[in-house]
């Protein structure tokens, strides 16, 4: 029984100095390192933005810089709000193994006197050896003594245990300080970075306030880049319609090819009936070659696929939405897929507009072959097809590619124009026969 009560308390003990251990978790030191790259991010994009203030005056494009500010500006707090509930958490854990401990320990201590009275009153050799001469056999003389030495052992542990568990105990206590003053200096953060989002919406207010007195010159911008948009989204659908026309003819010629080549079965076919008219009874009629199905895409409507190779361009297309690569590595989003707010006029975006360096490698975002290579307004745009789906890049320079070339996933394909505000900016739609599609959709997340 003695031994037992060794083992539970051991393997009790042993549990409380392992629980006691708590590090930096995990997923705090994800949270920091996540917290230092939106710091990163926020610089950067800082960065560009004075650039462009350098360059020109406040323009729609200040205004998306600004809002990528903010929306970085609120991860770190919500960042920091988990760093705060895992705290918390810690917080509660310590407290709460505590006051288990200090039961434990009280109740350590308790036994702990208990044994030293016992022994106390039973101290004289006399009784030691009453104990073991009152045996009723040798081998009960030799169980008395093992126990008596066991319970020594017993009396010896309980004040290691004792021990163990004020150290223990100790640790805890610390570690609950330390995660006490850990919250208070992340709570002290967190008021800084709020200050720093307000002044981010009141730098957001005065750029939104500017762009509204620019008047006529914002409609301007808008009409601008309305026009620049519609260009692009023409010149994507003319090479759409292009496609299924062609894909049409193809498939039309197919047709053609095979109703021939049945025509001529069928009309040999009776030239063999007639030269064997006095055995047409027993005559073996002729066996018509299988007719051949064109590829066809599963969903009517769209560009018909004339090959299995296009089949599959076009499921493995469908396959990567939402994993498909950005056309550019280091990027902030200057207009959005659909309606987008500036200044209190509104731009609808047909695919969406991404910021970046003058002269960033711009690459294809999924492999497949190059219907449209045009020049527009001094820069350049192109348009790759992936089965019946295409992908436009506009706002280029120093495009080398030519039609009917096959491209593969992250080939460049070109540079980074300077867009109608003289920043670094790339265009990218996404179309299918039927309609647009938002990009960012089949992006992958960053």
């Amino acid at each position: 029984m003695i031994k037992i009560v060794f083992t539970f308390l051991s393997i009790f003990i042993f549990s409380l100095a392992v629980i006691a251990q708590s590090p930096a978790s995990k997923e705090q030191q994800d949270l920091e390192k996540q917290r230092q790259q939106l710091k990163r991010e926020i610089e950067e994009t800082q960065d560009l933005l004075n650039k462009n203030k350098k360059t020109t005056k406040e323009n729609i494009s200040s205004l998306a810089l600004i809002n990528k500010k903010l929306s970085l500006q609120e991860n770190v707090l919500e960042n920091i709000n988990r760093d705060i509930n895992i705290l918390d958490n810690n917080i509660y854990k310590s407290q709460r193994d505590i006051n288990k401990m200090q039961l434990l320990l009280d109740t350590l201590k308790q036994d702990y006197a208990k044994s030293m009275i016992y022994s106390y009153k039973n101290r004289s050799n006399s009784d030691f050896l009453n104990f073991i001469f009152s045996a009723s056999s040798f081998n009960d003389a030799i169980k008395r003594i093992t126990y008596l030495k066991s319970y020594r052992s017993y009396r010896e542990m309980q004040g290691e245990n004792i021990l163990r568990t004020q150290e223990i105990l100790k640790n805890r206590i610390n570690e609950l300080s330390g995660n006490k003053k850990k919250k208070s200096a992340v709570l002290q953060i967190k008021g800084k970075e709020v200050d720093i989002l307000q002044t981010q919406q009141e730098e957001k207010n005065q750029v939104v306030k500017l762009l509204k007195a620019q008047g006529k010159e914002l409609n301007s911008q808008v009409a601008a880049r309305k026009k620049q948009m519609l260009k692009v989204s023409n010149a994507i659908t003319a090479a759409i319609r292009r496609a299924v026309e062609e894909a049409k003819r193809e498939t039309a010629a197919k047709v053609n090819a095979e109703r021939k080549i049945r025509e001529a079965e069928t009309k040999a076919a009776k030239n063999n009936n007639t030269n064997n008219s006095l055995d047409k009874a027993n005559a073996k009629p002729i066996e018509k070659a299988p007719r051949k199905v064109t590829p066809a895409s599963a969903t009517p409507g769209e560009v018909f696929l004339n090959t299995n190779a296009e089949i599959a361009l076009n499921n493995n297309f469908i396959k990567n939405k939402g994993l498909l690569p950005w056309p550019v590595d280091k990027g902030y989003t200057l207009l959005h897929y659909g309606p987008n707010k500036v200044g209190g006029l509104e731009i609808i975006s047909q695919g969406i507009s991404i910021g970046c360096e003058i002269g960033s490698p711009v690459k294809v975002i999924f492999g497949g072959e190059v219907v449209l290579v045009n020049n527009y307004d001094d820069v350049q745009m192109v348009v790759v097809k992936h089965g019946s789906y295409f992908t436009g890049y506009s706002n280029l320079s120093g495009v080398n590619l030519t039609k009917g070339q096959t491209v593969q996933t992250g080939q460049t394909i070109g540079k980074v124009a300077a867009n109608l505000d003289g920043i670094g900016a790339m265009d990218l739609m996404i179309q299918n026969e039927k309609s647009e599609v938002n990009p960012e959709v089949w992006l992958r997340r960053r």
